[in-house]
């Protein structure tokens, strides 16, 4: 009986920590998306480079305290469907969405990755740029 009341008890526990740790992280933040699908080509690899590069060295303080996170997300896997229609995706694209108490508030595509693909330092700014003003907004 004392085993399985311990053992009880420690579920509890890694749950309620578990819980906690959601909470704390998940009320407010900036997540990084990048929708991708079965199929990759050299840019669509690309994008995901750059964005987590750009994310990684701008970003270091705020990627380690969870008030953003970068998520690759393969929209052609059944349970990522949703996305594909929720940001009116119709092709690999990064998503910048604000996460205020735990809810969705708003979220910008940011289609001039294609546009910068051809220009590192064009893209790594622009990727700095737009996440700097949905951080600020965060707080």
């Amino acid at each position: 009986m004392y085993k399985k009341t311990l053992f009880l008890l420690t579920i509890c526990v890694f749950i309620f920590s578990g819980l906690i740790y959601a909470a704390d992280t998940d009320n407010n933040q900036v997540i990084v998306y990048y929708f991708y699908g079965d199929f990759r080509c050299a840019s669509c690899h690309k994008i995901e480079q750059y964005t987590k590069n750009a994310v990684k060295e701008f970003f270091k303080d705020a990627l380690n305290s969870g008030e953003l996170i970068f998520k690759p997300v393969n929209m052609d896997n059944s349970e990522n469907r949703y996305f594909v229609d929720a940001y009116q995706l119709y092709t690999k694209s990064v998503v910048l969405s604000l996460v205020k108490d735990g809810k969705e508030v708003k979220y910008k595509n940011l289609p001039k990755v294609w546009n910068y693909l051809g220009n590192k330092k064009q893209f790594y700014e622009y990727i700095k740029s737009e996440v700097t003003k949905y951080l600020e907004e965060e707080v």
